[in-house]
């Protein structure tokens, strides 16, 4: 699922950690605030990322980014509602799909996490 407002390349939903908060909590939570969904553990990780990214950003306000990536279980019929101010829509995306999408169309770890999020699922 992709479409994050004001990220340029559309992202998915994505949060900070609050201090003193663990980071399945903020999934949680970030899933309540952002989709109107609870977040249902996947089979393939559980309550544990799949992947961590670190990331130097650009521009102002710059700093190091340090990403952890979950994977939660819900389908399409399940968000029927999202944070405006945080999406201007929301796309549904197939591992094919992201695969397909040009490098600079989305965010840069997105094909790595989708590849292994795939190979994940075969194991």
């Amino acid at each position: 699922m992709s479409g994050q407002k004001f990220a340029n390349p559309p992202a998915f939903p994505r949060g900070h950690v609050e201090p003193g908060e663990d980071p399945w909590a903020a999934v949680e939570r970030e899933c309540r605030e952002e989709l109107g969904i609870p977040a249902v553990a996947s089979d393939v990780t559980g309550e544990h990322p799949l992947f961590l990214t670190v990331t130097r950003t650009r521009g102002q306000g710059e700093h190091t980014d340090v990403s952890l990536w979950y994977v939660i279980s819900a389908d399409a019929e399940t968000v029927l509602s999202w944070d405006e101010a945080e999406f201007s829509a929301i796309r549904w995306l197939t591992p094919d799909q992201v695969l397909a999408e040009a490098l600079d169309s989305m965010d840069p770890h997105m094909h790595r996490f989708t590849r292994k999020l795939v190979q994940a699922r075969a194991s």
